[in-house]
């Protein structure tokens, strides 16, 4: 950009997090690690549905989905592996904002002026750096899920009986991490695009003279509503992609063994409407799931001081 036309900038969070209060690091995992219990509380049977459109071998819809999970596994079916992810997305939503934070204060201690806002460009990166450092735990972690969302067996018929039964069976097969490509793909464009909206949307509630500790809660929700909803526009044909790699079979993947292959698998065989199979899901997650998360984050670390 030119001298005339310099780049939008954020609120300051120096005051709010001096780079060396270790006691801050400390809150900020714990403040993300409850956002991350709210997102999976809130939006499992949501992404339950999801995962079932976008593997299904046939065409079918969300309502279908519902009505046959309903009919043959009950209310718990939208609940399947959710273990894993409860203790897991936690941990993983406690990275994200973790080395967000981190990233933030790099950028000032690099910045000329110390004490002048980040730019637009480096609050992206930041989120980029934190969905690539969480895609690290996300990967075996959404394997591990999605392997147990998409088993309608259950009992001693099941393939996998439980997430520790899952992760062994998976690390015999040498593919605990697959999909690990896609997932830092999406972990870190939709990590820039999930912060930087947020940021942007708190920065005009500080700008107009609202303290950050001051925002509703309902308000909260609103921003995070709306950044989660940014980030799966930006980023949905990626997930796809990654949940047909973790679905696909162990020993002789049908789909491909990588990233491309799977893409131009799913385009020849399904054409471009492959890319958008439970689009509707997640969208309606989308909101309620990371509205609770930022609101949650936030209220926590309000709680903590």
């Amino acid at each position: 950009m030119s001298e005339e036309f310099p780049a939008p900038q954020l609120i300051d969070d120096l005051e709010d997090h001096p780079s060396k209060d270790n006691s801050r690091v400390i809150k900020d995992l714990l403040a993300g690690t409850a956002g991350g219990i709210a997102q999976v509380l809130v939006g499992q049977p949501f992404d339950t549905t999801k995962v079932r459109l976008q593997t299904s071998k046939v065409p079918t819809t969300a309502m279908e989905v519902v009505k046959n999970l309903l009919k043959k596994e009950g209310p718990k079916g939208f609940y399947k592996g959710t273990l894993t992810p409860l203790v897991g997305v936690g941990a993983c939503v406690s990275i994200q904002f973790g080395v967000n934070e981190a990233m933030k204060r790099f950028f000032h201690s690099r910045n000329s002026d110390h004490s002048a806002t980040l730019s637009l460009p480096q609050y992206y990166m930041c989120g980029v750096t934190g969905g690539f450092a969480n895609s690290v735990l996300a990967s075996p972690i959404e394997h591990v899920r999605i392997r147990l969302q998409t088993q309608t067996t259950s009992g001693p018929n099941a393939e996998f009986k439980g997430p520790i039964d899952t992760i062994k069976k998976l690390r015999n097969q040498k593919s605990l991490m697959r999909g690990f490509v896609p997932t830092l793909l999406r972990e870190g464009h939709g990590c820039g695009t999930y912060f930087l909206a947020y940021e942007a949307l708190v920065a005009r509630q500080i700008n107009s003279g609202i303290q950050r500790t001051d925002i509703p809660p309902w308000k909260l929700c609103l921003f995070g509503a709306f950044s989660g909803t940014a980030l799966w526009l930006t980023v949905y044909p990626i997930d796809v992609i990654k949940s047909v790699m973790q679905t696909d079979k162990l020993g002789e993947p049908q789909f491909g063994k990588n990233f491309i292959q799977v893409a131009k698998t799913l385009y020849k065989k399904q054409g471009l409407g492959a890319f958008f199979k439970g689009f509707g899901p997640t969208m309606l997650r989308a909101a309620p799931a990371n509205g609770a998360t930022f609101a949650t984050f936030e209220l926590a670390m309000r709680m903590l001081g």
